[in-house]
């Protein structure tokens, strides 16, 4: 095929996959763009990226600017929800050409004559697209000086006016442009990016010892929530549970009356997936909880978990949806060394899978139109990637505000892909990292590789599946180190409540598992105990809602400070309006100190130069002046929050 084009468009960045995937924002950031722009010989070239919503017919353009060496950069907002689609577009300049080569003559003392006449073809292109009354007289006035001998002098300190180069620069005529191929973003509402969870079994809320929780019990805990700072409440599922090998206390498989079952176990005589578990309440009680959380400021989250119990209605109403051996029993689900033989796993190889597929969609518009936006999605690593890819992009279509957590402790690709195929944020690692080694390497690789273009991260340091080793009898100061971290680092955070802030952490011996876990019975809470710890993480969550520096995960640079068990960032927004100092101390039982050193550029200011932090927590305030500083921090708070004034 003969390209007559003369520009060469290479690696844009972002793009995912060789723009096979969507990179993410959400509504008002930034897209940072670069790319390889280059033309043969040396004719001056020009850059733009064009983007458009969706919904736009027009392209709407941002330059590129030269940085060098052929790489080109440059940025747009993305201001509304939805897929946006951005490209570059590179031309040789013509007119800044004869611009650039004239000044050059110009300069070494060669007549310009001709190249003033030449200069006088690209004003007529100019003055066709101009549409400022001032601007067409300047450039007629050009026109007359450029062709009349008697005005060279004048005509030569116009050609270098900046005044000209502007006018041509902003009105280029792009002869023989070439395009890229169209990338594409989707944009999500703030939420994706910013916000704190706050998971508790509804079948626990009740405030007397041995009774069953309600729906009416959990809208009580709502002020507690809402005081403590979490905008997200996120339920394990509400559905009914399986009778047929339904599990004991403590995972056994032999359940004795009394016995609750696994709520993951899901589907019974009662109903599968779009029914609620009668002794909760009914649909009617979830809608006027929703509701009431809603005027608190609070999403409930729902679990979404793809499986269903031995006597769920979908195993007699649709069998293909399973695979049966040839015993005529369905093997229950596994994920070594655990098995779960209260659930059916479903069978998405199976020749019914429009049915299937177009079911779980289904059920979760049911649960989208009871008012729930946010899903937290149970093992989806263990259904197929596509499948993910057409039940959320069918979501987003309708109801773009619906956003998706993927619960998916597993390999990083595996994560990764399902971040690109469209997870709106992720569980991560975090809960296993806890040396500073481990903690700077994880969150770099996070924010700093094209991760942060498609995986958002969310730091848990509990789940109800995971009691990490190092929580198992930790004290209170390990639980506030792993508060403050989790909430530091990250813009998205959850915790797995009254387990978590009530420091209960007996595990069953050599497991990351708890004992008695909620998971199979009925637990009973002091909802209204106080504690410090209680108190530390309403202060942090009301800090994170009042500074932007810390509703955002990727703008961070680690601090230098001579003290492994001494951790140390700077997080700032993008304007740099609220910038913020972390110091963390990793020893829960010894004081630590150490020599910080400020990151000075980044700040933008000078050794010498007065910075003023105060620490949020305790309000106390520091003068410093030195690109060096002294920490020292108690197990009895071992974290500053510092917020910086210049």
């Amino acid at each position: 095929m003969m390209n007559q084009k003369r520009v060469v468009i290479e690696n844009i960045s972002p793009q995912i996959n060789s723009g096979e995937f969507s990179i993410k924002r959400v509504v008002g950031e930034v897209v940072e763009v670069s790319a390889t722009v280059l033309g043969d010989g040396h004719d001056v070239i020009a850059a733009s990226i064009l983007y458009k919503h969706e919904r736009e017919k027009k392209w709407r353009e941002s330059r590129l600017v030269d940085a060098g060496n052929d790489e080109w950069n440059g940025s747009f907002y993305v201001e509304k929800q939805g897929v946006y689609e951005y490209k570059i577009e590179g031309w040789v300049d013509y007119a800044l050409n004869w611009r650039h080569g004239t000044i050059r003559k110009i300069d070494d003392n060669q007549h310009v004559a001709s190249e003033l006449l030449e200069g006088v073809e690209y004003l007529d292109n100019l003055l066709n697209v101009v549409s400022i009354e001032s601007e067409k007289q300047y450039i007629l006035k050009l026109q007359y000086i450029f062709k009349n001998t008697d005005c060279y002098n004048e005509a030569i300190e116009e050609v270098k006016s900046e005044h000209l180069y502007n006018l041509l620069f902003k009105n280029p005529e792009k002869k023989l442009a070439n395009n890229s191929k169209i990338l594409t973003i989707y944009v999500d509402r703030l939420k994706a990016r910013f916000s704190t969870w706050y998971e508790f079994f509804p079948r626990s809320s009740s405030l007397k010892e041995g009774v069953h929780g309600t729906f009416k019990d959990c809208e009580k805990l709502l002020p507690r929530v809402s005081q403590m700072g979490f905008d997200t409440l996120y339920f394990p599922p509400i559905h009914p549970i399986g009778e047929v090998n339904r599990k004991g206390k403590n995972n056994t498989t032999t359940a004795y009356e009394g016995d609750v079952g696994s709520c993951w176990g899901i589907g019974s005589k009662d109903g599968g997936h779009t029914s609620i578990h009668p002794q909760l309440g009914s649909i009617d009680d979830f809608k006027s909880l929703v509701w009431k959380a809603k005027e608190m400021g609070i999403e409930v989250a729902m679990d979404y978990a793809l499986q269903a119990a031995p006597d769920h209605p979908w195993v007699t109403e649709h069998p293909k949806w399973f695979k049966w051996r040839p015993d005529g029993t369905v093997q229950y689900a596994e994920n070594p060394p655990k098995k779960y033989q209260d659930i059916l796993p479903i069978y998405f190889e199976t020749v019914e899978y429009e049915a299937l597929w177009n079911q779980c969609l289904e059920d979760l518009y049911y649960w989208i139109e009871c008012g729930i936006n946010i899903f937290r999605v149970d093992n989806p690593h263990t259904k197929p990637y596509y499948f993910w890819n057409w039940i959320i992009t069918n979501i987003k279509k309708k109801y773009p505000d619906v956003l998706f957590l993927a619960e998916a402790f597993t390999k990083p690709k595996v994560m990764h892909q399902l971040g690109k195929q469209g997870f709106t944020q992720s569980y991560t690692y975090f809960t296993w990292r806890n040396t500073k080694h481990e903690l700077i390497e994880y969150v770099e690789d996070l924010t700093k590789t094209d991760q942060k273009e498609f995986m958002r991260p969310n730091f848990w340091p509990n789940t109800p599946d995971i009691n990490p080793f190092h929580l198992q009898g930790a004290n209170e100061a390990k639980h506030i180190q792993r508060y403050v971290l989790a909430a530091t680092l990250s813009s998205n955070i959850g915790i797995y409540g009254p387990v978590f802030e009530q420091m209960i952490s007996e595990p069953i011996p050599g497991k990351e598992e708890y004992l008695n876990s909620e998971k199979f019975q009925i637990c009973n809470y002091n909802w209204f105990k106080e504690n410090k710890l209680i108190h530390l993480i309403s202060q942090i969550n009301n800090i994170r809602n009042k500074h932007e520096a810390l509703q955002q995960t990727n703008n961070i640079k680690f601090v230098d400070i001579n003290n492994d068990n001494l951790l140390a960032f700077y997080k700032w927004n993008d304007d740099k309006t609220s910038e913020m100092l972390i110091v963390i101390s990793l020893d829960e039982y010894y004081m630590q100190q150490g020599w910080l050193k400020l990151p000075l550029y980044e700040l933008g200011v000078w050794q010498g130069h007065q910075i003023k932090v105060t620490d949020l927590i305790t309000h106390s305030t520091y003068d410093w002046y030195d690109e060096y500083n002294f920490i020292e921090l108690h197990p009895a708070m071992p974290f500053h929050i510092f917020i910086i004034n210049k």
